[in-house]
Order: structure tokens, then sequence, then C-alpha cells
């Protein structure tokens, strides 16, 4: 794909971000009291979104850091990496935040055991975003130094967080 065609998708993915919050906004001032389960649904989304680019994206590193710096395989995964975070991962978290701080002041007042637990484990799913992100600058760069056995065990990380958090919100064991 070319660069032309890469901007095009970023703006199709920024009006697509545009319309759907002021969808959200739209809804929640017709119908505030009937807001709550929409919020919780589009909560939802965003997170099973954060987390399909959360478990791809280390993959693709595996993927990168096999395949060697320099060669046209390379070249095609930054793209592919630097597209995953900024059109679908990046969006998606920042979608999970605003959405689930909401709800968890709007449902909760912030309050509980469970609750912070959970947002720990976000923060440190955020974290581990922030990792990714810095990870697709460095392929970028060409100066990744951790080999695909790194990429395979990071890729575990994700899913172990998941798994924490998940728990927490159906359980609610504290």
């Amino acid at each position: 794909m070319t660069s032309g065609s890469g901007r095009k998708a970023a703006r199709r993915a920024a009006i697509a971000i545009a319309v759907f919050i002021a969808g959200a906004v739209a809804l929640h001032m017709i119908a505030p009291e009937s807001f709550y389960p929409w919020a919780k649904a589009i909560h939802v989304i965003a997170v099973i979104s954060w987390m399909a680019g959360m478990l791809y994206l280390p993959r693709l590193f595996v993927y990168h850091a096999e395949a060697g710096s320099g060669t046209p395989q390379s070249e095609t995964f930054k793209l592919m990496e630097a597209r995953l975070l900024r059109l679908i991962i990046n969006p998606a978290m920042i979608v999970t935040w605003i959405f689930g701080l909401w709800l968890a002041w709007k449902g909760f007042g912030f309050s509980g055991g469970w609750l912070h637990a959970k947002i720990m484990g976000v923060l440190v799913l955020s974290g581990v975003h922030g990792y990714f992100a810095a990870s697709v600058r460095r392929f970028a760069e060409d100066r990744n130094e951790k080999p695909a056995r790194h990429w395979r065990l990071m890729n575990e990380v994700p899913t172990v967080l998941m798994v924490i958090i998940v728990v927490l919100v159906v359980v609610k064991p504290f």
C-alpha cells in the first residue's frame, strides 16, 4: 500500500471515530436515562477492539524480528504495525478509557475494591500499550534488539491482564 492509501485509511478512521463520538454524545443528550447500557456496550466493543490489536501487534513483532532489517518483509511489517497502532489500537484504548471512567463514575462512584483493582489492571495494560507503541517506533527505525522469543512471551502479557480484568469485573471478588 502506498502512503496515499494510508492517509485515506487514517482519514476514514478519524471520520468514523468523530461520527461515533457525535452519535454517543447525541444519544446521551436525547435519552440520558437510557445511556448507561449503551455506554457499557460501547465500552465492551472498544475493549474487544483494543485487545484484538494488543494480541495481534506482538505477533507481528515476532514475524518482524524473524524477517530481519532491510528486507521487503520488514518494510511490510513496519507499515502493518504502524497502521494497526494508529488506526485501531490507539483509538480503541482512548474510547475504552473514556467510557470506562464514565461507567466507573456513573455506575459505581469509583467505589469498590474490585473496581480499584480493575483500574490498576487497565493502567498496567496501558503501560504495555505504551511499550508496544515504543517498539513500533524502534522497529520502524530498524532498532529492535529483542529476539522473536521475547515477542512470543510479550504476546501473553495482554492475555493474562485481560483474564484478570474480566474476572474482577464479572466476579467482583472484593
